[in-house]
Order: structure tokens, then sequence, then C-alpha cells
């Protein structure tokens, strides 16, 4: 399947949003709002993200696609939520067509993540959400669809406590971590939580969806 040709699409089209680890979806609202301004349908896709490992919640996802029977559906993920987001997609390419776009997701796996799970109060924190999820085992690259990654560059928040966190980061996660060859990049003065909060990462996150590009952003690497 394939994310469109870049031309204009539907207003009825929907976004379904996947938030990251510890949250719940509420801290999407101004995303919701924002891309529901650029002629979207938002859908806020919630899932327990220390509870269940990301294999499982990506299967739940897929579901909840599927269900809301359209023939185009779109997919913005936030950190961890962009893992799901590439799981569902890797393991069932039968799924809708629609374009990607992935807020500060660790793809290559997080430096901070493996530092918390190497002690017994780090991994009570991140639950099941680290292994084939925040460690980068197991990563999935979807294939036939426009991806874009957009990666914040305020390095402060818990890298700044955890250490070992390379710079450039969003304080969190760093830029080279965010990093899908064949999927589009930018990058915008955020911190990690702040991508959701920020309006340029909303603009960019619309242009994608839109046109299946970032203004001023890198062309995919291969």
């Amino acid at each position: 399947m394939n994310g469109g040709d870049g031309s204009r699409e539907s207003a009825s089209v929907p976004v379904v949003l996947v938030h990251g680890l510890w949250m719940t979806g509420l801290e999407l609202t101004l995303v919701a709002r924002r891309v529901r301004r650029c002629g979207f349908v938002p859908r806020r896709f919630r899932y327990r993200s220390l509870g269940r490992p990301v294999s499982e919640n990506a299967v739940r996802l897929a579901r909840f696609v599927t269900d809301l029977g359209e023939p185009t559906v779109h997919l913005v993920g936030h950190s961890l939520g962009g893992l799901v987001i590439l799981r569902a997609l890797g393991e069932q390419p039968q799924l809708p067509a629609g374009r990607v776009v992935l807020l500060g997701t660790p793809v290559a796996g997080s430096g901070v993540a493996k530092r918390l799970g190497a002690t017994a109060a780090g991994r009570m924190l991140l639950g099941r959400s680290l292994q084939q999820g925040l460690d980068g085992a197991g990563q999935i690259r979807p294939t036939g669809r426009q991806v874009g990654v957009i990666a914040g560059t305020t390095g402060m928040g818990v890298g700044r406590l955890v250490g070992g966190l390379a710079q450039p980061s969003d304080g969190t996660v760093a830029v080279a971590e965010t990093r899908l060859p064949g999927a589009a990049g930018c990058t915008v003065a955020a911190t990690h939580m702040g991508l959701v909060l920020s309006r340029e990462a909303a603009q960019q996150v619309c242009r994608f969806l839109t046109l299946g590009e970032f203004a001023d952003g890198d062309r995919p690497a291969e």
C-alpha cells in the first residue's frame, strides 16, 4: 500500500494518534485539534504501554485501524507510539493505505531506556515496553508507505539525569536514534514532550500528511 501521490487528501481521512510511554492520549489534545484544523479527522488510540509488549499493542492498533472501515488512514505516533505503529504496519501490511509521522520515536533503540533497564527500578518504570521495543531489537520497517520522522533538538529531559544521551537530542531521545532508513526527516526546537505541544511540529505533521514531504526537511534516506 502507498501513502498517496502527494496530492491533497480528502477532509474525511482519519488520523490515528498513538501516545507514548506512561501517557494516556490526553497529552495529544493539541495535536488532535491542529490536525482537525488541517482538515483531517483525529482518532486517538489508547493502549497499555507498561502492561503489554509492543507486539501485543501493535495487534490491537491494527484492529483499531481496521475497524474504522476507511480506505485511507494516516498514523501519527509519539515516542513509543511510533514503535507500535511500525510493528503494526510491518506485521500486517494489508492495513489501509496512509502516511505515517513519527514524533521523537527511538526507532534505533533508546539509549536512555537501555540504561534504565539495567537496574531493577528502571525495569519497573519501563514495564514491558523495553523488550523488542525501546531496546531497538526486532525493528520492523514498513514497506510501500511514506514515513516522516520529526525529531526534537531542545536537550532538556530525563536523559540529563540518566546520562549517556548523544547530542543533539530532545532531552530523552537522540536525533540519531530517530532516523529510519527510507524515511523523510526534519527537526524542530522542542523537548521530547514538547513535540506534542509544538505548533511547528504540528504544522510539519499536517504538511507531511497532506503532501508527503516536510518544509525544508531531509529527503528520504536510503
